[in-house]
């Protein structure tokens, strides 16, 4: 996975920036989002100080009554740990996979191997949960694996109804500001995919094969992986990447075997002449 990624991202990360994307891409703007997660991994410490004495009632008449309020204690205590373990599951998998993302645009800056880059640590030390690490976002707009925030889901709806009526801009920035809005959502691969749909529908295929890419390595066996892929190996063509299309419109069907998408690469190789 690491190989394909590196050479993916790499590729994406070396096409022709406009001079306005160039400018954005400063030092400054990479050390304020390095800010951010820091205020984040320090909102969690704070979330495991104490508030004040504890709240939990015990009570009862009988021997009875106080083991039954003592056990449907333990049961919201478990729900509540399990809910909040997911919750920072999911802060350190997008945080690390943002610090990845940053040590990128960092050996670019300054005109380093980006093959060269070895794992990126993980935020906050130690190792993901195996669930985590196997599928960060795994999901897709019908069938979401994971807790969803209050209007998640709407906002997703509105920016998928835009981009099926052909609302291209207003689609690609509100499947933007979604993203910002919930990071490590179990939509985020989704929503990456549908972004560069619409960036597609306004013919900026450049950062639509950035969108593709991140929806891929956002999660590489999850539902959208197999059309992202090939979307991105097919926007790589149109971008006159031949080598580089050719290589990831090939990595479908190893990767995804017996899938629509492996047919549709197959015919896109076709197009372009891949051998």
């Amino acid at each position: 996975m690491k190989p394909l990624r590196t050479a993916l991202l790499a590729t994406v990360m070396l096409l022709p920036l406009p001079l306005a994307a160039q400018d954005q891409q400063t030092l400054a703007d990479i050390r304020q989002e390095l800010t951010v997660l820091h205020v984040e991994v320090q909102r969690l410490k704070r979330e495991l100080s104490t508030t004040g004495s504890p709240s939990a009632d015990v009570s009862g008449n009988t021997v009875l009554d106080r083991v039954a309020a003592i056990e449907s204690e333990l049961q919201r205590l478990t729900q509540k740990t399990e809910e909040m373990g997911h919750r920072i599951d999911r802060i350190v998998a997008d945080g690390t996979n943002r610090i990845g993302d940053l040590e990128f645009r960092l050996v670019e800056l300054e005109g380093g191997d980006v093959g060269a880059l070895g794992e990126t640590t993980t935020l906050g030390g130690g190792e993901l949960p195996a669930a985590v690490a196997a599928a960060p976002q795994a999901v897709d707009s019908g069938a979401a694996g994971g807790e969803l925030a209050i209007g998640e889901q709407a906002d997703f709806d509105a920016a998928e109804k835009l981009l099926a009526e052909g609302q291209y801009q207003e689609a690609a920035e509100k499947l933007a500001a979604f993203n910002q809005a919930y990071p490590g959502s179990p939509l985020a691969a989704a929503a990456e995919f549908s972004r560069g749909k619409a960036l597609d529908g306004l013919g900026d295929t450049r950062e639509a094969a950035r969108a593709y890419l991140a929806a891929f390595t956002g999660n590489s066996s999850g539902p959208v992986a197999p059309k992202a892929l090939f979307e991105l190996g097919a926007a790589l063509g149109r971008l006159g990447q031949t080598d580089q299309a050719c290589v990831t419109l090939s990595e479908v069907g190893v990767r995804f075997p017996g899938t629509g998408a492996e047919e549709e690469a197959r015919a896109e190789m076709a197009k372009l002449g891949c051998s």
